[in-house]
């Protein structure tokens, strides 16, 4: 269990007072970056506003305290917002508490069975392509607060909520509109101002407009006005779980775990690159899943590590676990002394800070780059996957995504897989020297690449011996092989055997070797006739010539 040791343990074995002010410095910021965007992601994810400041708070200290990276910095994020919202319209609070608590469970299976590694496995065009899925969506979900829209219903899907937004326009209220557009300029201009950039661009938007509401008594929609806000701490809630409700939730519970599990590795290999560290891929997901569980029982929603709040952390002299506790804390006591004022933000203002996190993690600069470099494979599962996410939702997009993936590559290494026959080659045919000769009563067939079901067609057929009498098939560079070329093999060997002809291996690799031994075409042909190179195949092909030369000069 020595690799299941969360980094607050071994972080505090050379702390410092100056990294604990360090650390306190970086929380209180972080905390202040978090604060509008855990209420705006809430409200984007169909929960109370408080919601997301519980799961900040909750899930941002568990995940700090027993997590695999020394700067994570956990909470809600944009990428579930549509997902949670789709729980919660089908399934209600409980059916969120549920499915987020056995996504927690999967995360800590995924942990304990050292499967932190597993995440390189997810192509990047997939999650670049749903990474840009979820910001269409959650713009599309923002434009009825941004143009202060009135809907005759409340839509779920994306497509529907585009459909309804374009219907609805008509009813566009222009005060929200320009309340959206103040917040959108001060959250595009006031990061360049040098003297002030340090403080968050989102919560000056916050401030100025919820004052600008406020004081010229503008007819716009405000938290306080859709919202009951409670400045409560979070309570511990245990959810009922029936057999219902766990299949139905427990599809989601799965995208949950695997959106959580790629968006926290993803994060902690960024924060690596900028301080030069290592995370633990396992003890984070451990951590990713504890912190999910304890979100749900404290009335949060799912979670997980933030790129934008966790490069924050580092930006601000961060370091260790301990920035990501003060920033919890920090939470807390917002929470219970001034959520209150939180009622006077206006809803313009959130679709605002939310059109900037979909924005920010669209990544469009990313795909034009893949779209323009890659080849026509990549781009066509990019390409599905974004679409999938913004039609149907993430299960789809990354189910699909994966399958095709994975039909692509098993493509491309059919393409690479090659099946070669060595022409025959007098001692005297190769005046360099660079050829081996090949005697005439042989045949040799060089086999590279992987072998299986995609590429064992390639394995010939012995329809004519062309007078030979042994067939060598040199397997050097056959790194694997699976059921269905072994069968392939085993159909030549047959083949060879019912026409007289004597079959040699040679360099068959360690996996390859394997197969031969479990299936028993090893004993079938003989081990004698396994040669560890092509020189000892020729010498063994001139053996079993021998018996026949030796009989025709006594005749």
């Amino acid at each position: 269990m020595k690799d299941l040791t969360p980094q607050l343990l071994r972080s505090l074995k050379h702390y410092s007072r100056q990294d604990f002010i360090k650390d306190v410095t970086a929380g209180v910021i972080v905390a202040i970056i978090a604060l509008p965007l855990s209420i705006a992601l809430a409200l984007a994810s169909g929960v109370a506003p408080e919601q997301g400041l519980y799961t900040a708070i909750v899930a941002g200290f568990v995940i700090s305290a027993l997590g695999g990276s020394k700067v994570q910095i956990a909470g809600p994020t944009a990428a579930f917002a549509t997902i949670v919202a789709g729980i919660v319209a089908r399934n209600g609070m409980e059916g969120l508490a549920v499915a987020t608590i056995l996504a927690g469970l999967m995360l800590i299976i995924l942990g304990l069975l050292r499967l932190g590694s597993m995440i390189k496995f997810i192509p990047y065009t997939i999650t670049t392509g749903f990474t840009a899925g979820i910001a269409v969506t959650i713009l599309i979900g923002q434009l009825k607060d941004f143009f202060g829209l009135t809907f005759t219903h409340a839509p779920v899907e994306t497509i529907e909520k585009l459909e309804e937004a374009v219907r609805a326009f008509p009813t566009a209220n222009w005060a929200a509109v320009g309340v959206g557009a103040l917040a959108l300029a001060i959250l595009c201009l006031w990061p360049r101002v040098k003297p002030v950039q340090k403080i968050p661009a989102s919560l000056i938007a916050v401030v100025v407009t919820a004052a600008a509401v406020k004081l010229m008594a503008l007819p716009v929609n405000t938290i306080g006005d859709l919202y009951t806000i409670s400045s409560a701490p979070p309570q511990l809630h245990l959810p009922a779980f029936s057999y219902d409700t766990v299949a139905a939730v427990l599809p989601d519970a799965f995208t949950i775990a695997v959106l959580a599990a790629i968006e926290s590795l993803l994060s902690a290999v960024v924060a690596d690159e900028m301080i030069n560290s290592r995370h633990n891929s396992n003890m984070e997901l451990v951590a990713q899943g504890a912190g999910n569980a304890a979100s749900a029982l404290f009335g949060g929603i799912p979670a997980t590590g933030a790129i934008a709040r966790t490069a924050a952390n580092i930006k601000n002299g961060g370091r260790s676990p301990v920035a990501g506790i003060v920033h919890a804390g920090v939470l807390l006591l917002v929470l219970v002394l001034l959520m209150p004022y939180a009622a006077l933000i206006p809803m313009p203002c959130i679709a605002a800070i939310l059109f900037q996190v979909a924005y920010n993690m669209s990544g469009w600069r990313t795909v034009v780059k893949v779209v323009k470099r890659s080849p026509k494979s990549d781009v066509a599962v990019l390409a599905v996957t974004f679409l999938l996410t913004v039609i149907f939702d993430l299960v789809v997009a990354i189910v699909v995504g994966l399958s095709l993936a994975c039909l692509l590559f098993m493509k491309r290494m059919a393409d690479v897989a090659v099946v070669k026959e060595w022409e025959y080659v007098e001692d005297t045919g190769d005046d360099q020297g660079r050829m081996k000769p090949v005697p005439a009563h042989v045949m040799v067939y060089e086999i590279s690449g992987p072998m299986f079901f995609g590429a064992a067609d390639k394995i010939p057929h012995m329809e004519r011996a062309s007078g030979r009498s042994v067939l060598i098939l040199r397997m050097r560079s056959v790194p694997a092989m699976d059921i269905t070329a072994l069968n392939s093999l085993q159909r030549l060997y047959g083949e060879c055997r019912d026409k007289g002809i004597a079959v040699i291996f040679s360099h068959v690799n360690e996996q390859p070797m394997s197969v031969f031994r479990k299936s028993g075409l090893l004993d079938a042909v003989g081990e004698e006739n396994f040669a560890p190179n092509i020189d000892a195949a020729l010498a063994r092909a001139a053996e079993l010539r021998q018996p026949a030369v030796t009989g025709a000069e006594g005749k």
